[in-house]
């Protein structure tokens, strides 16, 4: 009865229509790995929004419990750890802030998979901001560094440079050594200001790479052309995840609508293997935005040599010794390697044993 009934056929046809949108995305497999939740991104909206007036009219809003407003001090360097486990190397750490807490503070983004069994030393102690899930081969560690660079903003008006460092990191030099490096070098053509004053403006270290033969995939990893019009290919870059950031940059990206859109659309599962887009956004937007304020260049050393699905060498205990520490300082351009990754966690008493006598001996 109902093959001779078109109309029938039609009609029930038309009412399945609603069942397919609703039951096919649980049917049929998605085509993209996850995208960032929508409470996540409204709440970083407003993060960042909080961010960019308070840096840009000069009031300082807290951006968590127990961040507060400080008076006028020395410039700062603001320590951004991004964790997804246990910080093994906060004791290291400790020594190498110990007695330089006028210059520094430490902020850190713990996953919320995180599972934190080492007790927080006293420069990390009340420094955890508000975070979310973070996953790789996706926009969310990009989401993650911007909510520590806006908290950073906000807590203290001080911190002038912003170091990306992961619970992997290790320090190469004393404090002051590094402190001295950043604030010293990385030196840019002088600016006019309004009254015709030259005032000198100091660079970001991040690494902006282009012309890699992989790049062409990587720039395709959310679909061919979809990052048209805001981001053409030849204007994609490609740089190391770490990097220390000048506050104008930092607020730069913080206030970033445009290119965002663009970054936090979900890779293709098909693309998964050239999914990195912490490798691109920060290089991308920074050398469209301010190509002559970046040296182009990361002073945190990785060695890639013989790296297995995407992750860098991992040094162990047999490895650490002062030979090593030497040749990880070793770099290329005018400035030593002032940090360096990745340090499997049971590193950590082998580094403590030669951190006075030659990684804080410069």
């Amino acid at each position: 009865m109902l093959s001779k009934s078109p109309f029938v056929l039609s009609f029930l046809l038309l009412l399945s229509l609603p069942l397919l949108f609703v039951l096919g995305p649980r049917i049929l497999p998605p085509k993209t790995l996850p995208s960032i939740p929508d409470p996540d991104e409204i709440d970083d909206l407003a993060l960042f929004r909080r961010a960019t007036l308070a840096s840009d009219g000069g009031g300082g809003v807290g951006a968590g419990a127990g961040f507060r407003r400080r008076p006028p001090s020395p410039p700062k360097i603001a320590f951004l750890f991004l964790t997804n486990s246990d910080l093994s190397f906060a004791p290291l750490w400790e020594k190498f802030f110990e007695g330089h807490g006028r210059l520094m503070n430490v902020y850190v983004h713990a996953d919320h998979a995180a599972r934190l069994h080492l007790p927080p030393t006293p420069s990390f102690r009340g420094r955890f901001i508000p975070a979310k899930a973070t996953q790789r081969a996706s926009p969310t560690l990009i989401s993650a560094a911007r909510r520590l660079l806006a908290a950073a903003l906000l807590d203290d008006r001080a911190n002038a440079f912003f170091a990306l460092v992961s619970q992997h990191c290790i320090p190469l030099h004393s404090f002051r050594f590094v402190y001295h490096a950043i604030l010293a070098g990385a030196g840019a053509p002088p600016s006019s200001t309004s009254g015709g004053r030259l005032r000198r403006r100091h660079r970001s270290f991040i690494e902006i790479l282009s012309g890699n033969p992989i790049l062409r995939d990587r720039y395709n990893a959310r679909g061919k052309n979809v990052m048209l019009p805001e981001v053409p290919f030849e204007l994609f870059r490609v740089g190391s995840q770490f990097f220390i950031l000048v506050r104008r940059h930092a607020v730069l990206v913080v206030r970033d609508r445009r290119l965002w859109k663009k970054f936090r659309m979900p890779c293709l599962k098909s693309m998964k293997n050239s999914c990195y887009p912490e490798e691109h956004y920060f290089p991308t937007l920074l050398d469209m935005q301010d190509p002559n304020g970046c040296t182009h260049y990361t002073l945190t050393r990785v060695n890639w040599t013989g790296s297995i699905g995407g992750h860098p060498h991992t040094y162990r205990p047999p490895e650490i010794s002062g030979d090593l520490i030497r040749e990880l300082r070793k770099s290329n351009s005018t400035y030593s390697y002032l940090f360096a990754r990745k340090f499997s966690p049971d590193c950590l008493d082998p580094l403590l044993e030669i951190a006075d006598t030659i990684i804080f001996r410069d």
